[in-house]
């Protein structure tokens, strides 16, 4: 981060008969104290991430106030044309702001301020010699003012400047005062510039895990290809049979990296998008099964819970086409993703289930003791991921039933 340049010696107009140091009167020692308490609301006003164009207004406005000033502008310096643009400003009209411009060269105050660092006091306009009065302020009436650097990123950003018509001295005390107010502008200048880059690597961070995600599902759905070509291709049933459940367990986590680079968060996928598109591809030929799915939106789900939870419902829906009908040609299975219950911890458990009509399990069919590949990959499944899998018979059919926490304890 910049570091706040220091307050060097200001160049002040000579006034030999001056006292250097005078003891400071009690209205003086209020004044100071009330320019420590502004800066000290402008500080926290910059950190509470008020929007720049703001921040500019109010530190024109509250520095005037500690200056006991009419007038104080912001100065943002324009390095291809030499000049110094009126930026905000209090007491200056539509006219001036944004609009009206000064020199930037080392006979400008503001100018001298900007290329040397230091700040400049002209307490009487009208008879200074060391710099020209810029016109702006001689048609306004301004009889003295002063001019401190506002540091930018890396380079200065421009110049604040506290102008007066009234008669009277500005001193050493209130040119540190402005000093600290154009700090906390650099500073917010310099906070900005982390939020833009932050801002940037964050975006670039997403947009490169959306392309690795759509890398990734293109290479699956290709592998899920070859496959598919190796199952039209095989003469052996059985064989043809696990080649199509293969890829259908490949296109289900292929469909996750998909949603992933649909969405903006990797960490979570929509449960039941994600479920929808996977019952379509079930259902599109994979497991020549009608699957009919019924899915509440919006459940966010972590991406690494979700690929088991779908897992399990291509295997439940798989072996729904291979034992629920064994002599039908018209299947079906419905999948269903909903809340747990009406109960208060309704909203944090989830239900997926998955049904048919067909013929119905065995007798003693008990899952735990279950020696079927895809029953032992859908039980090791609901582990996995913290879930109660349970088995209900209908008149006719079965639901297979996974019940499980949205956001299990770490």
């Amino acid at each position: 981060m910049t570091v706040p340049p220091k307050t060097p010696r200001p160049v002040v107009e000579a006034s030999p008969a001056a006292d250097p140091d005078p003891p400071p009167t009690r209205s003086a020692l209020a004044q100071r104290i009330r320019q420590q308490e502004i800066l000290a609301a402008l500080g926290v006003t910059a950190l509470r991430g008020m929007p720049f164009d703001d921040l500019l207004d109010e530190t024109a406005r509250r520095t005037a106030e500690a200056l006991e000033a009419e007038f104080c502008k912001v100065l943002e310096y324009l390095p291809t044309e030499k000049r110094l643009l009126v930026r905000a400003g209090v007491g200056w009209g539509p006219d001036v702001i944004g609009k009206a411009t000064v020199g930037a060269d080392l006979e400008s105050p503001a100018g001298y301020a900007l290329h040397t660092g230091k700040p400049v006091i002209s307490n009487h306009l009208q008879d200074e010699q060391r710099f020209r009065t810029p016109d702006l302020l001689a048609r306004a009436g301004v009889r003295r003012a002063m001019n401190v650097i506002l540091q930018g990123e890396g380079a200065p950003f421009g110049v604040l400047e506290v102008d007066s018509r009234s008669d009277g001295e500005f001193g050493e005390h209130d040119i540190a005062f402005l000093q600290g107010a154009a700090n906390i502008l650099g500073m917010a200048l310099e906070r900005q510039r982390f939020e833009r880059n932050l801002t940037a690597a964050l975006e670039r961070q997403s947009l490169l895990m959306k392309e690795v995600n759509h890398r990734i599902k293109n290479s699956l759905q290709l592998a899920v290809s070859m496959l598919q070509l190796q199952a039209g291709a095989a003469k052996e049933k059985g064989v043809k049979a696990q080649l199509g459940v293969a890829a259908s367990r490949i296109l289900t986590i292929a469909r996750a990296h998909q949603q992933l680079y649909k969405n903006d968060h990797v960490e979570t996928l929509d449960l039941s998008a994600y479920l929808g598109d996977v019952c379509r591809d079930l259902g599109g030929g994979a497991t020549a099964c009608t699957v009919d799915f019924d899915g509440v939106p919006g459940i966010a789900i972590a991406t690494d819970r979700a690929i088991p939870i779908a897992l399990a419902v291509t295997e439940l829906v798989t072996n729904v086409a291979k034992y629920a009908y064994p002599e039908a040609a018209d299947k079906r299975a419905w999948v269903r993703v909903a809340r747990a219950g009406d109960g208060a911890d309704a909203a944090d458990r989830i239900v997926i289930s998955v049904a048919d009509d067909g013929a119905g399990l065995p007798r003693g069919f008990d899952i735990a003791r279950s020696k079927g590949l895809g029953m032992r990959i859908v039980a090791a499944f609901a582990s996995q991921i913290g879930a109660a899998l349970a088995v209900h018979r209908r008149s006719p059919g079965t639901e297979f039933t996974l019940e499980l926490p949205l956001n299990p304890p770490r």
